[in-house]
């Protein structure tokens, strides 16, 4: 039995204590520990985006974070973030622009574009296009996700 590494650490606004394998990576310890399946593993060399959440306030590649990494941090994962409401918008948006089918991809999006919206929030068509060219989708396409990030953008500033 290989060595396992105690972790505290605060995901979705609820501290866990358990012990994981120092191997084990973030997103698989969202998913198969804590039982949260809503970030994915696509290529698991952090490329395609599937795999992201927010770390400390910033976001990162699942696959690429290893899970003792987070000790003693914050976690955010889409379904915190859809419980809240924060990314509730951006849902919406996303609904009404078609700008998700399989939703394989989608959770990474959303999470890549909370950031976006949070830091940027003047950002550009180009830069919306910049911001998520990390996150893949191969259904739909760019332009509706874009279309979605740019609409709430646009909503955000005027109210």
């Amino acid at each position: 039995m290989p060595d396992l590494f105690p972790l505290q650490v605060t995901i979705n606004g609820q501290t866990r204590r358990c012990s994981v394998e120092p191997r084990t990576h973030l997103v698989d310890f969202l998913r198969e520990d804590i039982g949260l399946k809503g970030s994915h593993l696509g290529c698991e060399h952090g490329v395609c985006g599937a795999c992201t959440v927010e770390l400390n306030g910033q976001i990162v590649r699942g696959c690429l974070t290893l899970a003792v990494q987070a000790d003693g941090g914050t976690v955010q994962t889409i379904e915190g973030l859809s419980q809240s409401g924060t990314v509730r918008d951006l849902q919406q948006a996303f609904i009404a622009r078609n700008a998700l089918q399989c939703g394989f991809c989608t959770s990474g999006m959303l999470m890549a574009a909370k950031e976006l919206i949070e830091t940027r929030p003047e950002a550009t068509r180009t830069e919306v296009r910049d911001w998520i060219s990390g996150n893949y989708c191969r259904c739909t396409g760019y332009h509706a996700i874009v279309d979605a990030i740019c609409d709430v953008l646009r909503q955000r500033k005027e109210s």
